[in-house]
């Protein structure tokens, strides 16, 4: 496995594994590397320095480990479950209020959501989950149901 420093065409820079240099080269050839917050096609890779562990601390005038990168990723010292960016801090904000603004019903959501439809439950906002299947059989029935950028109710690593 490899790790890319990327950078889009607006500016943008992110990190990315593949299987091989080749692998990313392939990817790219056929439009499936795209920028993390923009969706842009338009991607390099950014120049990037090898990390080394040493049992000496940084003298060359890098950040610190606790100090984080220029690229965008999480410093040493910050929990990985902290956003980075704009857009996750957005996703977190997200979250949180559908959390705080719904009822959790898990994988009961596809009845619930046509009981409610149908006036058998009480109104009221509803998060959970459903298959595939179910989820597009709400919506050919006229439900209104949209899919989430996370999975609800699960505990957060």
């Amino acid at each position: 496995m490899i790790r890319y420093a990327l950078t889009c065409a607006d500016g943008h820079r992110f990190e990315s594994w593949f299987q091989s240099a080749s692998a990313f080269d392939t990817l790219l050839k056929s439009g499936h590397v795209s920028c993390s917050l923009c969706g842009s096609r338009d991607v390099s890779k950014a120049l990037m320095a090898p990390s080394v562990a040493t049992d000496r601390p940084e003298r060359s005038g890098a950040p610190a480990p606790d100090e984080g990168s220029e690229n965008g990723t999480a410093p040493a010292g910050r929990p990985l479950s902290t956003p980075t960016g704009p857009a996750e801090q957005a996703l977190t904000a997200l979250r949180k209020r559908i959390e705080e603004n719904s009822e959790h019903v898990g994988l009961r959501f596809a009845q619930e959501a046509r009981d409610i439809h149908a006036g058998l439950r009480p109104d009221r906002p509803i998060h959970g989950e459903a298959r595939p299947d179910e989820a597009i059989r709400l919506i050919e029935d006229g439900i209104p149901v949209a899919p989430l950028p996370f999975l609800p109710g699960r505990k957060r690593n």
